[in-house]
């Protein structure tokens, strides 16, 4: 006897009840569950006991700051992020992902354009196993990244990387010494449409970066002017 595979959970905080049924309706037809907060003072208590796989957030919404809610929902969880929302302006996309968003997308938005980018965030979120090419154990110096494992440490430490960040630690150590362009890592992490999107990888260095280097270190992730990011090669023995 065979079990199904339960239903890919959404948290949808949107407060326009037009946009409400049109997503939860192309959700549902594709099998997802949606569960919806008009506002966001049910958010982190949906959080909680819905434990979606995914959540869709506005950032206008009654009673409540967007960017708040976003760095209140990352501080609680890993879960994948995307906002959703009719604030266009590249400051608004930044503040979002540095506030802990995987994703921007602005209103008004195509369903398939959602489809793609709510499936591109769960590959990160829920990804296959590392596979035998991968180093298991991949050490920078104080810093140690597990592969098989998904566990980041610094001195023993462990850090609390999101998957996104995790996802994007991976590419560029995996390819330790070697220059990946900012199109090679949007598309490897984020996912093929991804690859004008710089400001995304910007912002997720500056995050890994605050996460794994101390003041007065050398450098870890280092920039390549015009070019990319890389990793310090692995010193020789």
């Amino acid at each position: 006897m065979t079990t199904e595979s339960p239903a890919t959970r959404v948290l949808l905080i949107e407060d326009d009840p037009n946009i409400v049924d049109l997503i939860r309706a192309n959700l549902h037809v594709r099998g997802f569950d949606t569960v919806v907060s008009r506002d966001g003072s049910r958010a982190l208590p949906l959080l909680e006991t819905e434990l979606p796989d995914i959540v869709l957030l506005d950032l206008m919404l009654p009673g409540a700051d967007g960017f708040e809610l976003c760095r209140a929902i990352r501080e609680h969880s890993t879960v994948g992020i995307i906002v959703v929302s009719a604030r266009g302006g590249e400051r608004d996309k930044v503040t979002a992902l540095n506030m802990g968003a995987d994703d921007y997308l602005t209103k008004p938005f195509g369903i398939e354009e959602l489809l793609a980018r709510i499936a591109a965030t769960l590959r990160r979120t829920r990804p296959a196993p590392p596979v035998d090419a991968q180093p298991p154990l991949i050490r920078l110096g104080p810093v140690e990244v597990d592969l098989a494992s998904r566990r980041v440490t610094r001195d023993g430490v462990e850090i609390h990387l999101t998957p996104t960040e995790l996802a994007l630690l991976r590419e560029l150590a995996t390819n330790r010494g070697k220059v990946l362009t900012h199109a090679q890592l949007l598309r490897r992490v984020w996912g093929p449409g991804y690859e004008t999107e710089t400001e995304y990888v910007r912002v997720y260095v500056r995050r890994l970066r605050a996460k794994l280097e101390l003041d007065g270190d050398p450098p870890l992730i280092v920039t390549q002017p015009r070019a990319g990011y890389r990793l310090e090669p692995e010193p020789a023995r």
